[in-house]
């Protein structure tokens, strides 16, 4: 580690230490709900239904997150019983999350008979952005990061200073994986808000098929560069087929939809 990496430790409360991962999860978490039920609002839906999703949907995520990674790490976690719950250890996959995320959001849906296209439309782009947020929550803790590079082509980057430092990882320089996903990300919001407000331009659902399009995109690679990634079999990587198979599908419902636009469900947003 550099002499001069940030220190992960945002505050000490009596003996309590709050991580800056925690902090910045949190703040990209609240940005996202507020997001979320001011477009809830706009779509003239009760933005109580996001609070409700939210309060059931991140423990549950949280729960999801970790089951998936210690299904794909299993001989270690049944070695070694007693590390499961212990998460402050590292061994959060998003996808698990966002999976168990989404059984909620349907099952909420059906008991609310609210339209499972319209809250997804709503929920993904702030999704986005806490995956945007989130990863420089792995920027902290100093993970999530490529393999080892050289100091010259980090500077060739022209990004500041500090992200260089915090780089130097293990006594070596390393590819900034989180900040390449979090900018591609944060590039796929901004194109997904643009269209998201032209008027007659994408149907309901659209949003989220537009999210489920971009960001497996930008996993697919950005996971190949990762030094940490679950593998399914030797030499494959989970998050890239899951990757590739969501971006598939939803390539593929966003074009089916466009054909049965005529159909009652194929509402405008």
């Amino acid at each position: 580690m550099s002499l001069l990496a940030l220190n992960p430790i945002a505050f000490d409360l009596g003996g309590l230490q709050i991580h800056w991962y925690g902090v910045i999860i949190a703040l990209g978490a609240l940005v996202g709900v507020l997001m979320a039920m001011r477009e809830a609002k706009r779509k003239h839906m009760d933005p109580d239904n996001i609070l409700d999703l939210v309060l059931w949907g991140v423990p549950i995520a949280l729960v999801g997150a970790r089951l998936y990674y210690v299904i794909f790490e299993l001989p270690f976690y049944l070695a070694n019983p007693g590390e499961i719950i212990k998460i402050w250890h590292g061994g959060i996959a998003i996808y698990g999350g966002l999976i168990a995320a989404f059984i909620v959001l349907l099952v909420l849906c059906r008991k609310r008979k609210i339209s499972p296209w319209l809250m997804l439309d709503i929920a993904a782009p702030s999704v986005l952005l806490g995956q945007i947020v989130g990863r420089w929550g792995n920027f902290m803790n100093q993970e999530a990061f490529g393999a080892k590079t050289t100091l010259s082509f980090l500077q060739s980057l022209h990004i500041p200073h500090f992200i260089v430092e915090q780089m130097y990882i293990n006594g070596a320089y390393r590819q900034p994986t989180f900040l390449y996903e979090s900018v591609g990300n944060l590039i796929g919001l901004v194109l997904i808000l643009v269209l998201r407000n032209r008027k007659h331009l994408l149907k309901r659902g659209e949003v989220f098929l537009s999210y489920l399009i971009w960001y497996p995109a930008v996993r697919f690679f950005v996971e190949g560069m990762r030094t940490d990634s679950l593998y399914i079999l030797p030499g494959v990587r989970v998050s890239q087929v899951l990757s590739l198979v969501l971006f598939v599908v939803a390539i593929t419902l966003f074009i089916y939809r466009r054909k049965k636009q005529n159909e009652p469900w194929y509402n405008e947003l």
